[in-house]
């Protein structure tokens, strides 16, 4: 028997395996393009490699590769549970119900096993990041939660690249921002080519105000990343929302046009449907005309990845996206069937949307107020949910309510204020 990388015991005698295997789940972490290649290869040279078909299956999933998917799955149900070890059976056990899409039963069973197991990083990546499970729980309180599960596990990874990643990410969400500096730094001084680190590291430029450096920063790393990697939709929104900060209308269309939109995108189709209609409502709403074939685009793209409601940050942006294209049959549909604990603040903001749509904005600010409690539940990170305290201050505004918009963003997001790209709001 052999060990990956953060010593998990894996019941394989072939070195071919497990190097593909470490080689694998390394790219899987820093979501750089190849890892399906590298665990293709490792389950190639051993067919019962527990990890890399739980691998290979979870990259599947979160990629939308249904048939790699179910491939992996069957692999899974033929293996010999006698010959893996406590550790490999653990994995599998714990993985099984995400990869079943039951996300939030998975969540006690994954942390059971990694009482036993905590370096087991495919297992502990599950929760991890603002996407994760406990991301998208639709819980009250899942950002401290967040913050909770990586300080668990932090006494048993030390300085390792990818952990600090996520570990940061989760103090940043919490407004730990100084801790969370220290930490990313810590992170991309070893992996300078993680998507992860990246990302995370552009996420502390916004949370900070650091329109420029943050611009600069992600501009550059983003010339060596491949479009097939798993982040470049989503590091391209970055790019391209700041390039609306800074005034350059030109370059958020090219961005989103050339990386972003779903006829030119290559990602996870959640990041494509957010990032798009994100992208539009804020340029909208900072008074860039955005033509309706754009939000058409985006409304039937919603439809077609996500036609039933149930994950409730890909449903808050399809309302959007419908509700801009002025399709009130899709958006009424996820207003009557929103479902799960965040199913009420959908409802919230897909009413909100639509009345924000129709121009009825005491309406609207009355919809997103409900929201305004506690919109974390719905999933995404503090940067991606600015969009609805933006489109918040954006109803307050057509009603006539500058003082309590302005109120609003100082007592909430007073790091955007100066920054806030909303029509009428003066700096």
């Amino acid at each position: 028997m052999l060990d990956d990388q953060y010593g998990n015991r894996l019941s394989t005698g072939s070195a071919e395996a497990r190097d593909a295997y470490a080689a694998g789940l390394d790219r899987f972490l820093a979501a750089l393009p190849g890892a399906d290649a590298d665990l293709d290869r490792a389950v190639a040279a051993d067919p019962g490699l527990a990890h890399g078909h739980l691998a290979r299956a979870r990259l599947a999933q979160m990629t939308g590769r249904a048939a790699v998917l179910r491939e992996s799955l069957d692999a899974l149900a033929a293996l010999d549970r006698r010959s893996l070890t406590e550790g490999e059976r653990g994995a599998i056990d714990a993985l099984l119900p995400v990869l079943a899409g039951k996300g939030a039963a998975a969540i006690p069973g994954i942390r059971a096993h990694l009482a036993n197991h905590p370096r087991d990083a495919l297992v502990a990546q599950s929760c991890m990041s603002v996407f994760g499970l406990i991301g998208f729980s639709g819980q009250p309180g899942r950002e401290a939660e967040q913050l909770a599960y990586t300080s668990w596990l932090a006494p048993h990874y030390g300085d390792d690249w990818w952990f600090l990643s996520m570990h940061a990410f989760a103090q940043m969400e919490c407004g730990q921002l100084a801790p969370a500096a220290e930490t990313i730094a810590r992170s991309v001084a070893q992996r300078p080519d993680s998507a992860n680190g990246a990302h995370v590291k552009a996420h502390l430029h916004y949370e900070t105000g650091e329109t420029a450096a943050g611009l600069a920063y992600l501009d550059a790393w983003r010339a060596d990343y491949d479009r097939s990697g798993q982040l470049h939709c989503h590091v391209s929104w970055h790019v391209a929302l700041w390039a609306l900060e800074t005034g350059d209308a030109g370059r958020m269309w090219a961005v989103l046009d050339a990386d972003i939109r779903p006829a030119a995108a290559w990602g996870p189709a959640i990041n494509v449907l957010t990032d798009t209609a994100a992208l539009l409502a804020r340029a909208e709403m900072a008074g860039v005309a955005v033509p309706r074939e754009r939000w058409a685009e985006v409304s039937a793209y919603a439809q077609e990845k996500f036609p039933r409601p149930g994950i409730a940050f890909a449903d808050a942006h399809a309302a959007l996206a419908h509700a801009m294209a002025g399709d009130g049959a899709a958006l009424a549909r996820i207003v009557a069937e929103a479902s799960g604990p965040a199913g009420a603040m959908v409802r919230a903001l897909a009413e909100g949307f639509g009345a924000l749509a129709a121009g009825r904005w005491a309406e609207a600010a009355a919809h997103l107020a409900e929201a305004m409690v506690d919109h974390a539940r719905i999933g995404g990170s503090r940067a991606q949910r600015d969009l609805i305290e933006h489109a918040m201050v954006a109803a307050l505004l057509r009603d006539g309510r500058a003082g309590e918009a302005r109120r609003l963003l100082a007592m909430r997001r007073p790091v955007t204020l100066q920054r806030c790209l909303v029509a009428g709001l003066e700096a």
